[in-house]
């Protein structure tokens, strides 16, 4: 069967039953067990086994690059990357002959969930992905609160030794407000931007979020002093688990909004 592929622009040809699948972006493999079709992943990124308990399939690379020769022995029916940063390992797949198939860099919630249903296409079970954002909906919508009675917050990302934060078009500001807070910059036409720092002093949110890598460690208590933010706040620490990271894009995801609506309100 041929399946268009927006990112690549064309059509792309693959088996009408998928079986074998190496999955390169870690929400992906964890969408795909959570949807019961873990057998048929044989290839992962290294960093997959955080979000998949016991996972035995075989690491073929990172987020940027693979082990090509190590891929094609896999023989796999689809390989799965998203845009952004992945778009020139995408290609250079592509050009390899691999069934590479590209799903969008979500700038919203629903774009996470768009992601889940296509891949229910390709596996050719949309029934089960459309339970699992069901599922996923019902989480995320329990304990909504109106804009004006959510805490402000800012997020600082650290991605290695780049800072970001988020703005509106972000899957991450949906996150947080789903949680029950209000992004400071979520009116901010932007997915990830450098942090003005001024004027995170000036609008002195009540919560201060920080995500950082394990590869990375950053003092976040540390940083705060050395900035002179003195004002009264509650601090967050975001990490890579499974169920406390704000970046990831998969299922656990679920664990991630229950365990921030504890640290908020708890």
């Amino acid at each position: 069967m041929k399946i268009y592929c927006e990112s690549l622009m064309r059509k792309v040809e693959f088996p009408d039953k998928i079986e074998r699948v190496v999955s390169l972006v870690s929400g992906f493999t964890e969408t795909i067990f959570e949807m019961g079709h873990g057998e048929k992943v044989v290839g992962v990124s290294e960093y997959c086994s955080r979000y998949v308990k016991d996972l035995r399939a075989e690491v073929v690379g990172d987020y940027l690059k693979v082990d090509l020769s190590k891929l094609k022995s896999l023989k796999p029916d689809l390989v799965l990357l998203t845009t952004g940063v992945q778009m020139q390992l995408a290609l250079e797949l592509s050009r390899e002959g691999l069934p590479v198939y590209v799903l969008p860099l979500p700038k919203s919630i629903n774009g996470v969930w768009e992601n889940v249903l296509l891949i229910g296409g390709l596996l050719n079970d949309v029934k089960s992905a459309r339970e699992l954002v069901l599922r996923w909906q019902r989480v995320f919508l329990n304990g909504q609160k109106t804009l004006s009675e959510r805490p402000s917050a800012y997020v600082e990302l650290w991605f290695g030794k780049h800072v970001r934060t988020i703005g509106g078009l972000s899957f991450v500001n949906d996150l947080i407000e789903y949680a029950g807070l209000r992004n400071v910059f979520g009116d901010i036409n932007k997915g990830f931007f450098v942090p003005p720092l001024k004027e995170v002093h000036k609008r002195r949110p009540e919560l201060i979020i920080f995500f950082y890598e394990p590869d990375f460690p950053i003092d976040p208590r540390r940083i705060v002093e050395l900035r002179g933010w003195d004002w009264d706040f509650k601090l967050i620490e975001s990490t890579v688990e499974a169920g406390r990271n704000l970046i990831h894009d998969g299922p656990s995801m679920m664990r991630t909004i229950q365990w921030l609506r504890e640290q908020i309100w708890g």
